[in-house]
């Protein structure tokens, strides 16, 4: 019997020594003899190279980063061993230095501290924003129910070369209403601020704080893998403050009291934010 093909118009049978290799992804397949029983003679174009997508050009999805953002500390660098509560001992943070001289959150004392916040409640620049301006009772009010609360929100004075010159609020966002406006992870913590002192605004200082902050946060914090904040969109010097400290805009959000720009700083892109 002929090992040929006897198929007049049909090529001759493929010879390893003569023949070149082809591309099987290219060169379409000879069809079968005769075609297979039951079967058209039909044949599959192979995708040619322009089809396929070269994954180096793919992009990042916003859901990719978010994960990929959330990496906890390595077990073999523990964070340090510091109480219990809910916001790992923040009235023991203690001073950093920075560039505009040392910097400590200090827990606000209702007696001791109420004046100089309401002093700074009623600027109009503040309480455009804030909504608590007027009589020191609405501070109060404001400042009781975080003190009398359960530790999930600590307000706190900024002192700065042993002045008091801003007002902060370390919160637990993952424990806070905010929680039910955007995709939360257990351990983010929240940041609120203004700059008290009108001689420290328009300088970058509050933006230099900002950034001292949320490394405070990171470095104290070692199950927290995010800082967010969420200034009013018309805020634009605290909305600034924050893309110039290293959060990154994610969303904008619906608030109760505001439309808010949803901004995260993420520990694993510390370093080159």
């Amino acid at each position: 019997m002929s090992t040929e093909w006897n198929d007049p118009g049909s090529a001759p049978p493929y010879d390893p020594l003569t023949d070149p290799l082809t591309d099987p992804l290219s060169d379409p397949l000879p069809a079968f003899p005769g075609g297979a029983p039951g079967h058209e003679r039909t044949h599959e174009r192979a995708p040619e190279r322009d089809d396929c997508a070269d994954t180096i050009d793919l992009r990042l999805t916003e859901e990719l980063i978010e994960f990929l953002a959330c990496e906890p500390p390595s077990p073999a660098q523990p964070g340090p061993a510091f109480g219990s509560d809910l916001l790992d001992g923040l009235a023991d943070w203690g001073p950093v230095a920075t560039d505009v001289g040392p910097f400590q959150l200090v827990p606000v004392r209702i007696e001791r501290d109420l004046r100089l916040i309401t002093q700074w409640m009623n600027d109009p620049a503040v309480a455009a924003f804030w909504g608590l301006s007027g009589p020191d009772t609405a501070t109060a009010g404001h400042l009781r129910a975080q003190l009398d609360g359960d530790g999930r929100s600590v307000p706190c004075l900024g002192v700065l070369g042993g002045v008091p010159m801003s007002y902060w609020e370390v919160y637990r966002a993952d424990l806070d209403p905010l929680a039910r406006h955007y995709p939360a992870r257990p351990h983010d913590t929240g940041i609120h601020f203004l700059v008290g002192r009108v001689a420290d605004r328009g300088r970058g200082v509050g933006t230099l704080l900002l950034r001292t902050v949320a490394d405070l946060v990171l470095d104290r914090r070692p199950a927290c893998c995010r800082v967010v904040g969420e200034p009013d969109l018309r805020n634009t010097p605290s909305a600034a403050a924050f893309l110039g400290a290293g959060f990154r805009l994610t969303a904008e959000i619906e608030l109760p009291d505001k439309r808010a720009a949803l901004m995260i700083r993420d520990r694993v892109l510390r370093g080159v934010l």
